[in-house]
């Protein structure tokens, strides 16, 4: 395997569908499951029947259950959940390599974003992140994607990863923004909750868009605050991904929403998951991280509340629409708590 350049740590949907796209020109990829019989039935049957069956797995994708089997790879792309990013990178050979971050979500009871995270287990790498709208089954089948590559390291680390990420179906775009890349993909993916909860109660499209136009406007405080530019959440890791993942049941964090919708507990939505929804674990730390910096982010303390118990959906969405009128648009560092 000494061709092998990239490395994929994580077996889920998405990690299984960018090692596809990866290995979509004949490349070698190395692909890190942590079941050891999904990793052998991915070397055996070129299949991920687990988290993306529909996929007829590339010969040049090998899988492992083994960590140590990454240790000379110089590029590794990091697909698991967020709250088990940090341990997973403990667990990786240490060394001065590219570690490219794709989970999506801010680690709870720490208030982390992933760079934060990666960067204290691994003190000698080198950080980028890979987020944007991609929907996995979509990526696996070869179909155009655009992402955000923001790297801490600026052009160099670009012109470094660019090609080797980069595929006639998969388009990167440079960002050396990694704070706004990050808080694109977390405060998403707690809004597409509250769109699947219109989508369950049928709302209406109106009110979806609603959700979609004023969440943006959450997240762009929050990212404002914490130091992301305004045109990176107005890219393709910010309102890019905000628009698909509040659009389809092939997010599952529109699916828990609208399980939520319909009358479920999260507890009864998530049971059984294969996948995990990332918002669910978001939400209350990012809830959190806005009440203790003052910043108005009604949509996502709403979700709170339904992921937790405290109100059902219907009091949820009367006590959003019963808010006092206020100007759709206030500078920022002015907005009013909610």
């Amino acid at each position: 395997m000494s061709a092998v350049q990239v490395g994929v740590v994580g077996a889920g949907a998405w990690g299984t569908a960018l090692a596809q796209a990866l290995a979509s020109d004949g490349s070698d990829v190395l692909l890190w499951a942590r079941e050891g019989d999904l990793a052998a039935e991915i070397n055996r049957e070129r299949r991920n029947s687990l988290y993306l069956p529909s996929a007829a797995l590339a010969p040049t994708i090998r899988a492992t259950s083994d960590l140590a089997d990454l240790a000379t790879l110089p590029v590794l792309l990091l697909v698991v959940p967020a709250q088990f990013l940090g341990s997973v990178i403990s667990g990786l050979p240490q060394g001065a390599r590219d570690l490219v971050l794709c989970a999506k979500g801010i680690e709870a009871g720490t208030g982390r974003l992933m760079a934060e995270v990666a960067a204290a287990a691994a003190s000698g790498a080198r950080l980028a992140v890979l987020s944007g709208p991609t929907f996995a089954h979509e990526v696996a089948a070869g179909l155009p994607t655009a992402v955000t590559l923001a790297c801490a390291g600026g052009r160099e680390q670009w012109a470094r990863l660019s090609p080797l990420i980069a595929r006639p179906a998969l388009r990167p775009y440079f960002s050396d923004d990694v704070v706004g890349a990050e808080i694109g993909g977390a405060v998403k993916n707690v809004l597409a909750i509250a769109c699947g909860v219109v989508e369950g109660m049928n709302l209406g499209q109106n009110a979806r868009a609603a959700v979609i136009a004023r969440g943006y406007a959450e997240m762009l405080r929050f990212g404002l605050a914490r130091g992301a530019r305004a045109e990176t959440l107005s890219g393709l890791c910010g309102l890019g991904d905000l628009v698909l993942t509040c659009s389809s049941t092939s997010s599952r964090n529109f699916s828990l929403g609208l399980a939520l919708g319909q009358g479920l507990t999260a507890a009864e939505a998530l049971a059984g998951k294969n996948s995990v929804a990332e918002g669910a674990a978001t939400a209350p730390v990012l809830a959190q991280l806005a009440a203790r910096d003052g910043i108005a982010m009604p949509i996502v303390e709403a979700v709170c509340r339904l992921l937790s118990g405290e109100s059902p959906a219907s009091v949820v969405v009367r006590d959003i629409l019963s808010r006092p009128l206020r100007a759709e648009q206030e500078p920022f560092g002015q907005e009013r708590p909610a």
